[in-house]
């Protein structure tokens, strides 16, 4: 019997690690958004998500580059404006307080796009834009000598409109390292660099020619390679051409020429007239002198009656007195409904490979006490106790979170890349000892060497919190609805719904401790205890890899390769603290100090995460005629469904085993692929293994807070949802149904 004590020894100790790891999402998630105390560097509202973002790749300094933006994240359908909003609207205004010794520019605004609003166009943003403003930090900029960052505010105001127009707010607090590597949103500073219009220079065939009752735009010095092409046309001053006309242009050879119409409550006549051009994305600004002058102008036009009316509207709405808003309790059916199938979800979890590990090393632990039901029980109540109160902890903390404006659902907490690298060293630990390459009680002072042997409840019950741990990835059968309907409902109802997925989890495990038939049908200790000890370390090494390449989907393949280092590094202090006399007393120390060193070294590019690829998701071979995995955005099944054509969407996340699984099974299956490209079915992927508000807020409309999601759109059906575990037979029925 004494060879299952190695086995239940790390328990304890390793189960304080899982715990903290369900905490740690969170944190480092707001880690990443470096929110000062004061404030928050993000702002949510039903419509819009706006974050304040930094660019300082060499930290903050004098004569160091420093750029600061919002970006903006519309919902479906709803838009901001540029610096001339057009017809209608109002352009998003920052106001910075900034420490001393720093100055704010001007926004550098990407190229907009032209917005149609029946006989009025707008110009303006939707997806995701990001606003920079360049910093000057001059040698005035004195933070003082014990002072490590630097705190930005900014108070931004913006006009928010769909069919409606409602104007938002918000304040925002960021800090900033002063000699530290600001990059997290490097791609997306490059990206509106990139879309940010290009000066051209002011040559002689340029002008702007008032010619009755239209504008003549000449422009020369343009890039040879956009000869030929359609231009798009952006006039910086408001109200001086109708915005909705679509202009009439052409080539004189290298020079580009078009008539704009001029609008009848023209107000102003600038002098020169700034305009920008657009092209694939790209722009290009010119400054055109007006030989002879703008004719006299009408009485100033102010805003449009529409906005106006608009803006009095929510004005007197916002007035109001109204109570605050509160989440409906759901009927005591829908409710019992809902508790019913987070017990059935949480107990077909269990047969998850994810938790498999875990289960397997305490089941086993029944053949030491095969005649102690008395001890059988008091540890199935233990462990029940460690899983629903660490899913009703992960539970409020996701409700809070949610009540805060975060984004987050079901395994928000792999989505930190801290979080992927912690749970990596816990499994790499684990399986080494399962393995045999150590032993806490040689390891540890004969006290703490002894806790489990007299304090095997809490080992119990630390076993509950680490199933919670690896469990919380994963996706079963009639969680989703359940988990989903968390959001709408107050607290009390949501945590209930959260301690019976956590019952469904523990349930096996609990009948399991009270049926001595169980105990009894075990095969009494012996050695293949042993080799079945050191054979559950294989799955726990097979954890490490899955968890690794999640971390590469993160971080980048350099983040992968620095927690393999760590990892081996990790290891070998392990090996090291085996060792006996000199030999431990001289490569302990450098073993463990090489780890420490490459932890401080490697660590930041571990957690960093990489920028987001832009690529297509790869496409399908192998079936003739298939169509290629389209990334998702906000819109686009709207999009590809009002042109007459069926969407399939994937909702994923690299850390959900349960997506990884229905990715190689139900969607690589052959006669799968064909029926999609059969009914020229468009298939879209939603990645979200990176936290993503939008991707957050298509789920929520969906009744769902984790992923997988599986849904197939088509025109003048309703959506269809499936099952988490995707059946092949179900998906192709309703496919050869369209």
């Amino acid at each position: 019997m004494s060879c299952l004590r190695p086995l239940q020894r790390p328990l304890h100790t390793l189960f304080f690690i899982a715990a903290c790891a369900l905490s740690t999402g969170a944190i480092g998630q707001i880690q990443l958004k470096t929110t000062a105390a004061a404030g928050s560097s993000s702002v949510v509202t039903p419509h819009v998500r706006a974050e304040l973002v930094a660019q300082a790749p060499d930290g903050v300094g004098p004569g160091k580059p420093l750029w600061l933006g919002l970006s903006i994240t519309h919902q479906p359908e709803w838009h901001t404006y540029w610096k001339n909003p057009g017809d209608s609207g109002l352009p998003t205004q920052l106001e910075w307080q900034l420490p001393a010794g720093i100055d704010a520019g001007e926004v550098a605004w990407p190229v907009p796009k032209k917005i149609p609003l029946g006989n009025l166009a707008n110009y303006g943003y939707e997806g995701t834009v990001l606003l920079p403003v360049p910093m000057t930090v001059s040698p005035a900029f004195n933070p003082g000598p014990l002072a490590k960052e630097a705190t930005f505010q900014l108070k931004a105001s913006w006009l928010v409109c769909r069919q409606e127009c409602i104007p938002e707010e918000g304040s925002f607090t960021l800090q900033l390292p002063l000699r530290g590597t600001t990059a997290l949103h490097a791609a997306a500073f490059d990206a509106a660099a990139a879309a940010h219009p290009r000066d051209l220079p002011a040559l002689g065939g340029s002008s702007a020619q008032v010619e009755g009752d239209a504008v003549l735009l000449r422009v020369a010095g343009l890039p040879p390679a956009l000869q030929g092409q359609t231009l798009e046309v952006f006039p910086e001053t408001t109200g001086v051409v109708e915005t909705a006309a679509t202009p009439t242009q052409q080539w004189d050879g290298a020079v580009w020429t078009a008539r704009l119409p001029l609008s009848p409550q023209r107000s102003d006549g600038p002098v020169p007239m700034p305009v920008v051009l657009a092209h694939g994305g790209q722009g290009w600004r010119a400054e055109l002198p007006v030989p002879g002058g703008w004719p006299a102008v009408a009485a100033l036009k102010g805003m449009s009656p529409a906005l106006e009316a608009a803006l009095k509207a929510n004005a007197a709405n916002a007035a109001a007195p109204t109570a605050p808003a509160a989440a409906t309790p759901a009927p005591l059916g829908t409710w019992l409904a809902a508790l019913a199938g987070a017990l059935l979800g949480g107990l077909i979890l269990n047969l998850m490979p994810c938790v498999f590990p875990v289960l397997a090393i305490k089941v086993v632990g029944f053949a030491r006490h095969a005649q102690n039901q008395r001890a059988h029980r008091i540890g199935g109540l233990a462990y029940t106790a460690g899983v629903v109160l660490s899913f009703l902890l992960l539970g409020a903390l996701m409700l809070g979170l949610r009540s805060a404006g975060e984004a987050v659902g079901w395994g928000f907490q792999l989505q930190s890349p801290a979080v992927v690298a912690s749970l990596a060293a816990l499994f790499t630990l684990i399986g080494l000892n399962l393995a045999g390459v150590f032993e806490f009680g040689r390891m540890l002072p004969s006290s703490l060497a002894g806790l489990q042997a007299r304090h095997p409840v809490l080992d119990a019950f630390l076993t509950g919190v680490l199933a919670v741990a690896v469990a919380s990835p994963c996706t079963a059968p009639f969680m989703g609805a359940s988990l989903g309907l968390t959001a709408t409902l107050p607290a009390g109802q949501a945590l209930s719904i959260f301690a019976a997925l956590g019952l469904g989890l523990a349930l096996p495990y609990l009948l399991a401790s009270w049926l001595p038939a169980f105990a009894r049908a075990l095969p009494r200790p012996g050695a293949w205890m042993d080799t079945l000890r050191r054979l559950l370390a294989f799955p726990m090494f097979a954890t490490v890899v899955w968890l690794v390449w999640v971390l590469g989907q993160q971080s980048g393949i350099n983040g992968a390769a620095a927690l393999l280092a760590l990892l081996v590094a990790l290891s070998m202090a392990v090996w090291a603290l085996t060792l006996r006399g000199a030999t431990r007393a001289v490569l302990a120390p450098l073993s463990i100090a090489a780890c420490a060193w490459l932890a401080w070294l490697w660590g930041p590019k571990i957690i960093e995460l990489e920028s987001a690829p832009h690529a297509a998701a790869s496409a399908t071979s192998g079936v003739a005629g298939v169509t290629s995995w389209q990334p998702w955005r906000p819109g686009l099944a709207d999009e590809l469904v009002a042109q007459g054509r069926p969407v399939f969407v994937d909702y994923t996340a690299a850390w959900c085993v349960t997506c990884q699984y229905n990715k190689n099974t139900t969607l690589a299956s052959a006669a799968v692929l064909q029926d999609f490209a059969t009914k020229n079915v468009a298939l879209l992927r939603a990645d979200w293994t990176r936290r993503d508000p939008a991707i957050t807020a298509a789920l929520a409309q969906l009744g769902r807070s984790g992923v997988p999601v599986y849904v197939l759109h088509a025109p003048g059906k309703a959506p269809v949802v499936f099952s988490e575990i995707l059946g092949e037979s179900e998906l192709r029925a309703a496919v050869s149904a369209l």
